[in-house]
């Protein structure tokens, strides 16, 4: 990694995107400490520490410590990201979207015009319920419809604000935009977060103890990393062979190709559905300061993974139960509606490709399908052995972090394929000047 950036830097072009990157992460660390005008942020800070848990953490990881802050970053690109998932999953609903996503790289432009307005909506309205929440929990310094505009404008322009970093950064700078702005966030908690657990198991303890304490967790670390390179990384090729045909007085065709399919199909994705949809009650609740009474009080504590694993009260851990099959859900689902093996199979027909042993058309597709699902289950088998183990030590040994599993799936798949990038730039500017030469 160090000799592609150092190699990286010799070249001008690419050693002028790297630092425009740069530069944009530091006026994006810069703004996320900011504060909202007209926000008690001392109040709001104790008022944050009061609804610790996975949904709250998550968030505030996510927007890299903007949230606990309420900085002007505090709604961060969630709506970006909630407004791409939404589109993607539209095109595939809306026939007239799915037409402008098969236009080419003009569809692509209008899709996502439409993708910015509907995360300004979404920032707007995430905006507007957090200032009027924020005003009846006593956290606005006055509750008048000013200060709330002025709130509501705030974190709608910083939330629009970096949705056009990550544009600028995907077009001036090197990787993805929107991908590395997450990165970054969630990169500037890991040290304050590896510093809580020094000084939970290993500082003040016996050099024994603390030795153990701080090979376990380094080792923990690195098999989750390496497990995630896996993952990420990992490729079952299906082989393909085009039929020779007769063009004029050539034969054409006759070469071998490949259908590549990533074990891990479905990325991220699967993560942040089921922890969106097992937090969504919690955050709900939090918002209106309701505890739950009765059996209503031990669903919410199931459904919040601060109580996940605890050895004293095992009964909550059904939450990760239910937790671990959405993740297995949602990994079928989501691969269900972005791969579709028919269509992929019709188009091998039409140009004459087929699979070795297998029969063009419906075969093809069946084939196509239950390798698919082998391989997603797979893949979300290892996502969720990723996102328990943090739960796992979280409700042993109390060690709780705001970065898991779902961070680091994030951090090494963005910084693996923004490495590949500038390889790439390297190899045409290479390429480039061999041809000049």
């Amino acid at each position: 990694m160090f000799e592609t950036l150092k190699n990286a830097f010799k070249i001008k072009d690419l050693r002028n995107k790297i630092l425009f990157t740069f530069a944009m992460l530091v006026v994006i660390r810069i703004g996320s400490q900011l504060p909202v005008p007209g926000i008690k942020v001392d109040q709001f800070s104790g008022w944050f520490s009061q609804k610790t848990g996975d949904a709250f953490n998550f968030f505030n990881a996510f927007t890299g410590g903007s949230f606990e802050r309420m900085s002007i970053f505090a709604l961060n690109i969630t709506p970006y990201i909630t407004s791409s998932i939404i589109m993607q999953l539209l095109t595939i609903a809306i026939p007239k979207l799915e037409e402008m996503q098969k236009d080419g790289e003009d569809g692509r432009k209008k899709i996502v015009a439409i993708s910015r307005y509907v995360t300004v909506g979404l920032a707007l309205m995430e905006s507007i319920a957090m200032a009027i929440m924020f005003g009846r929990s006593n956290l606005l310094v006055e509750f008048n419809a000013l200060n709330v505009i002025t709130i509501i404008v705030a974190l709608t322009a910083g939330s629009a604000f970096l949705m056009w970093v990550g544009e600028r950064i995907t077009e001036n700078g090197v990787g993805n935009g929107i991908s590395i702005v997450l990165v970054i966030n969630i990169i500037s908690r890991i040290p304050q977060d590896i510093s809580q657990l020094f000084n939970q198991f290993v500082f003040g303890k016996p050099i024994a103890t603390a030795v153990l304490a701080a090979a376990v967790i380094f080792a923990i670390i690195l098999g989750m990393v390496v497990l995630v390179i896996i993952l990420n990384d990992g490729v079952r090729k299906i082989p393909v062979q085009y039929a020779k045909k007769v063009q004029g007085r050539k034969m054409v065709g006759g070469q071998t190709s490949s259908i590549p399919l990533k074990v891990n199909t479905a990325g991220v994705i699967p993560i942040i559905f089921a922890s969106s949809l097992m937090q969504l009650p919690v955050i709900i609740c939090s918002f209106f300061n309701y505890s739950g009474t009765g059996v209503w009080a031990h669903i919410l504590k199931g459904l919040n993974s601060q109580y996940w694993c605890n050895p004293k009260d095992p009964i909550y851990s059904i939450g990760l139960v239910v937790y671990i099959v959405l993740v297995i859900f949602f990994a079928y689902f989501y691969t269900s509606i972005t791969f579709n093996p028919l269509e992929i199979a019709e188009n091998m027909k039409k140009s004459g490709g087929f699979i070795p042993g297998i029969r063009p058309g419906k075969p093809t597709s069946d084939y196509l399908t239950k390798i698919l699902n082998y391989i997603i289950f797979i893949g979300a088998v290892g996502l969720t052995v990723v996102c328990v183990i943090p739960y796992v030590f979280n409700g042993v040994f109390n060690a709780s972090v705001s970065f898991g599993g779902t961070s680091l799936i994030i951090i090494v798949s963005v910084v693996l394929e923004t490495l590949k990038q500038i390889e790439s730039q390297m190899l045409v500017r290479n390429y480039k000047g061999f041809l000049n030469d």
